[in-house]
């Protein structure tokens, strides 16, 4: 009894002491705009009258007070102040918030449009760029380093996944490969006609990892069967008549072909054993025989043919300018596909806006490969039987003009046959026999 006793004594005395210093909270009533001052005072009057003695005010109305008007100046406590606006019938609408109400303001929209167009056309001009010898320019966003970069990974998981398959460096064939690449490369150095700062044209070596069959048998596939888009018979181009505009709007303008990316490059060549009929040349001066193309292709001056051909895409960047105009092009279809079938879209996009560029690049690379190889001293005559060779191994059918992206080997053949380049071409060739070479062709 003594410690229940004392216990309960304890206890008293300290609810006694928090009482003292922490005041009970009122009993909440229901929040309104009228502040409980005022009630309170209106309820100490009304019973001050009833009863005829003063209002009774508890001690801890100042603290009371001080909470009210804590509540006022807090728009959190009484609830948050909604904005909106009363129309003509007083009904009353919230205020928009956010990006849309920003936006409802005619001057942050004519803002924005300003400085979004200001952007857009210093990024589009500002990475134009002038194609060698054809001075059409084309938007590139690809940087030139970030390009190499790519080409020289790419080259690595080539040489990865062709591991026990590249011929060795004193391999006939690698030897000869190398020397009639070795000529374009000089050739090219003329042709644009700069000091450029270039390493000895080497041999790849074969890459220090595992074998990789499954990736051997994918890049293969790849190389073989590459996306295939359809176009229109007419829209064949057979003339150069855009390329002769294309030259005489840049000697108008002034335009200088832009060659920066090929400063300091290490070209390099790889000769594959496969009987894949193909060879291409990788940003970053990397180039890739195969030997099926060797078996059918005999002569230098076909060789060279393709070789000029490959290397001119590279000059020309055609791979970063693929990877813009991809760019573009699924944006453009991503927001088309809002309001057409994507199958409709798919087919557009193909036969208006990837075609006709493919076509344009081809058309590129085949005429700057031969100028290329008729100034290393190749008969440039030899690149339209090369071409018609080249298609009937490939399979040439009547459908083919409908279902690919390149010209069909036979039309390729005339396109050069009845191209202005060819004269040009024949002319550097007839110089570099008699021993008097031409620069700055390109």
């Amino acid at each position: 009894m003594g410690c229940y006793r004392r216990t309960k004594f304890a206890l008293d005395g300290f609810r006694n002491f928090a009482s003292r210093i922490i005041p009970k909270d009122p009993i909440q009533e229901p929040r309104s705009r009228i502040s409980h001052t005022g009630l309170n005072s209106i309820f100490a009057s009304n019973k001050s009258k009833s009863s005829g003695f003063p209002p009774y005010f508890p001690i801890s109305q100042p603290s009371r007070i001080q909470f009210n008007k804590f509540n006022e100046s807090n728009p959190f406590v009484g609830g948050a102040k909604r904005h909106y606006y009363v129309d003509r019938n007083k009904v009353q609408h919230f205020k928009p918030r956010g990006p849309r109400r920003w936006f409802q303001n005619p001057r942050n929209v004519l803002v924005v449009v300003l400085v979004g167009s200001g952007v857009l056309i210093t990024v589009y001009y500002g990475n134009l760029e002038t194609v060698p010898y054809t001075k059409r320019t084309h938007f590139v966003l690809l940087s030139k380093s970030m390009e190499r970069r790519l080409g020289e990974t790419q080259f690595e998981q080539m040489k990865a996944a062709f591991k026990g398959k590249i011929l060795p460096a004193i391999h006939p064939e690698s030897v000869r490969v190398r020397l009639i690449a070795k000529d374009i490369i000089e050739a090219l150095q003329r042709g644009l006609r700069n000091e450029q700062v270039w390493s000895d044209l080497g041999y790849a070596l074969e890459s220090v990892g595992g074998v990789h069959e499954a990736k051997t048998h994918e890049t293969l596939m790849a190389l073989k069967e590459r996306e295939e888009g359809k176009w229109f018979k007419e829209d064949e181009i057979l003339d150069d008549k855009w390329v002769q505009q294309s030259r005489k709007k840049g000697q108008e303008r002034g335009s200088q072909p832009e060659t920066s990316h090929l400063d300091g490059l290490n070209w390099e060549v790889l000769v594959v054993n496969e009987p894949a009929v193909n060879a291409f040349c990788l940003p970053g001066g990397k180039i890739v025989v195969f030997t099926g193309l060797l078996e059918h292709f005999r002569t230098d001056s076909e060789i060279a043919t393709i070789i000029g051909h490959e290397v001119g895409h590279a000059v020309a960047r055609h791979a970063a300018e693929g990877i813009t105009k991809n760019l573009w092009f699924a944006i453009l279809q991503l927001i088309l596909y809002q309001f057409i079938m994507p199958d409709i879209v798919n087919t557009m996009s193909v036969l208006f806006l990837r075609l006709p560029f493919s076509r344009r690049m081809e058309m590129e690379a085949d005429y700057i490969g031969l100028l290329l190889m008729a100034s290393a001293g190749y008969d440039p005559r030899v690149a339209p039987k090369v071409y018609e060779k080249l298609g009937k191994l490939t399979g040439e059918s009547a459908l083919r003009d409908y279902l690919s992206t390149h010209p069909s080997g036979k039309k390729r053949a005339q396109l050069l046959s009845q191209a202005q380049v060819m004269e040009e071409a024949l002319t550097i060739y007839r110089e570099v026999r008699s021993g008097r070479g031409i620069e700055g062709f390109l």
